[in-house]
């Protein structure tokens, strides 16, 4: 009797390892197209700190901004008209285990292409012509990425390329990480560093929300934006640029572009 039970429950034991282990495999070789053609649905990753790019509206509960448009209409490209984009909020720290640990499809937060996040994700065809910049209060000595020595601290993001570059191109300067952007414009205004790095877009939308603060020095280094999906996933990598290549076509991307950046056209990108 004691014999069968313990066959029993090792038979059970072995049922339930090799359910859970086809289950996750599985879910790690889910093609994710098929998966949103199925659901109707794309799961996007995007900023809700971000002016001008992804930011949250508290009346209408909604995020919104240039890379949230642009989701919506690369879902709709994609899934057609009853196509719905579902949009999860991620940080620059944030972004990358979402996607990979299935919990957003693709990302769209201003997320800058390099080679060492090649790595980890495959990026669309660019999508927004970004630099760094600095943004100082009015009447700073800093004018540019050459005027900032060891007595000066630069504000930046976790995660982000802009901490990386700051640091090469201002080595002697403390360099102080935060969580967001939302948190280092803080930062600034309340005295605890003299400068903020990051795209000069991004930087845009800070100083169109206080007068007393601007941009100097222009960029100084080259950040495409992409869309970041997971690594073996070519048939929806494929779909998104298809989709961006039809918004060029048919107008939808410039009709976006200038939605958000009317007085601004160094972003845009030509097709």
């Amino acid at each position: 009797m004691l014999r069968k039970k313990l066959v029993s429950l090792l038979t059970l034991l072995f049922v339930v390892f090799t359910l859970s282990a086809c289950r996750s495999e599985s879910i790690a070789d889910q093609d994710v197209l098929s998966m949103s053609e199925d659901s109707n649905e794309i799961t996007w990753g995007v900023k809700n700190d971000t002016r001008l790019f992804g930011l949250m509206d508290i009346s209408s509960q909604e995020v919104k901004g240039f890379d949230i448009d642009i989701a919506k209409a690369i879902t709709e490209k994609i899934l057609g008209r009853d196509g719905h984009a579902t949009f999860v909020e991620v940080t620059s720290k944030t972004r990358i285990p979402l996607l990979k640990n299935g919990n957003i499809n693709a990302i769209i937060a201003t997320m800058t292409i390099s080679e060492e996040r090649r790595e980890e994700v495959d990026f669309s065809d660019v999508y927004f012509d970004a630099g760094q910049s600095l943004l100082v209060e009015k009447g700073s000595p800093i004018t540019d990425v050459d005027s900032i020595g060891p007595d000066n601290t630069v504000l930046a993001v976790k995660g982000s390329t802009s901490t990386e570059n700051i640091r090469e191109h201002a080595p002697e300067a403390n360099v102080i990480e935060l969580e967001n952007y939302a948190e280092a414009f803080t930062a600034l205004q309340a005295g605890q560093g003299d400068v903020m790095t990051t795209d000069n877009a991004i930087l845009l939308g800070m100083a169109s929300e206080n007068s007393n603060y601007e941009l100097v020095g222009g960029t100084f280094t080259n950040e495409p934006y992409g869309i970041a999906v997971d690594k073996n996933q070519e048939n929806f990598l494929n779909a998104v640029n298809e989709a961006l290549e039809e918004m060029h076509e048919d107008g939808t991307y410039d009709e976006i572009y200038e939605k958000w950046f009317p007085n601004d056209d160094e972003g845009r990108v030509h097709e």
